[in-house]
């Protein structure tokens, strides 16, 4: 039948004619052996970490592929205080009406000096005489009156400067310490502006007391102990000055003196009259032992009772010394710095045991001290002031 042609609506649009399809390209399969083989997909073995925060207006997103860059890591977070970092803070202090005291240590510390003060003396007396007869009393006088001079500001900042090899702490080191000093006077009810603080330039953990205002700490422990340990050490320190141990100690060697310069001056020149004699005749040098000896002998037996005590008092003084370290121990754990004084007693001795480590290590030979060593020292071993530093430590029931 032929093709008929559409009716035509008024209004509508012609119809474009429609074109033939377009043929289909004709499909050649090849032998599958002749295909190269498709790797599998490889697929991620954790799924992939997207932000957890979306991009605010005005930022821009993240670019490449999430898996090139590491996720940001968590801020770190603010180093803890030492638990003996303490801040102190400013406060109504009450002050004691005695202000500083002698104590039994003090009190044997000065009789114990007695027979040396007394050749001492001796000495200054009957060379001032013969040096200047009828006027021998004013040079013995003076020297007396001399140990006043352990209390006299000037003198103690000279000998601070120039025997103990201290400074005077910068401005930073003076506000490190003040309030530490502050908060350890306050404690103790001391006026702490009658001592002077001074800076020791060592690289040691110590610090120390002496004449009768002078307290010194090292610079490396005012730069590495937090402030509680700061405030143990200087407690510490506080209590050899009120209990007269720091004025004592000075007052006995001040006065002692003149004697020790006489027996080092006669040491000396005997033993420079030996090595001559040796050079010049052996039978000399004999001679000259023999009576130096007799001498001492002879002074042995008609003064005993002031030989004796000078032989013995150097040990008894060490012993006396190890007592009032024991008593400024209980001094800062009275007032509240028991475990800080604890601590620092640990580090040092742990310092210590590192040090002979690296020494044997080294191949030095290890010299632990001997008995006349240990009898000798004016400081008792760490494990001593442990040990009586544990009543404060044990907790209050």
């Amino acid at each position: 039948m032929p093709d008929l042609p559409r009716p035509r609506h008024p209004g509508a649009e012609p119809q474009p004619a429609r074109s033939a399809p377009p043929p289909y390209p004709e499909q050649h399969v090849e032998h599958a052996a002749q295909q190269p083989e498709c790797p599998a997909p490889a697929y991620p073995t954790s799924p992939p970490e997207y932000p957890t925060t979306a991009p605010t207006r005005g930022q821009a997103a993240p670019s490449g592929d999430s898996h090139s860059s590491p996720p940001p890591e968590p801020p770190a977070s603010p180093p803890q205080p030492h638990p003996h970092d303490m801040a102190f803070a400013q406060r109504r202090v009450h002050l004691k009406e005695q202000q500083r005291g002698a104590d039994v240590t003090t009190i044997g510390t000065l009789l114990l000096h007695v027979p040396g003060f007394v050749c001492s003396l001796a000495l200054v007396a009957g060379v001032s005489y013969l040096l200047l007869p009828g006027l021998g009393w004013l040079p013995t006088t003076l020297w007396i009156a001399s140990g006043a001079l352990a209390f006299h500001r000037p003198t103690e900042s000279f000998f601070a400067r120039h025997v103990l090899g201290l400074r005077y702490p910068t401005l930073k080191e003076r506000d490190r310490l003040a309030p530490v000093w502050r908060e350890v006077t306050a404690r103790a009810g001391v006026d702490g502006r009658r001592y002077e603080l001074w800076i020791e330039e060592s690289d040691d953990l110590n610090a120390l007391a002496a004449a009768g205002h002078i307290v010194g700490v090292t610079r490396f422990s005012l730069d590495h102990l937090p402030n509680g340990q700061l405030a143990a050490v200087l407690a510490h320190e506080l209590g050899h000055h009120t209990g007269g141990h720091a004025w004592s100690s000075l007052l006995g060697y001040w006065y002692e003196q003149p004697g020790r310069l006489a027996w080092s001056a006669l040491r000396r020149v005997t033993r420079v009259a030996i090595l001559v004699a040796r050079r010049i005749s052996p039978g000399a040098a004999a001679v000259i032992v023999l009576v130096v000896g007799s001498f001492v002998l002879f002074l042995t037996f008609s003064v005993w009772y002031v030989v004796l005590p000078l032989l013995v008092a150097p040990y008894l003084l060490a012993a006396v010394g190890r007592r009032a370290e024991l008593r400024a121990d209980r001094h800062a754990a009275a007032l509240g710095f028991a475990p800080m004084l604890s601590e620092v007693l640990t580090t040092m001795h742990t310092g210590e045991k590192a040090a002979e480590s690296a020494a044997r290590q080294a191949g030095a030979p290890a010299h632990p001290p001997g008995l006349l060593a240990r009898l000798l020292s004016t400081h008792p071993d760490h494990h001593t002031r442990l040990h009586h530093l544990e009543p404060y430590l044990r907790p209050r029931g």
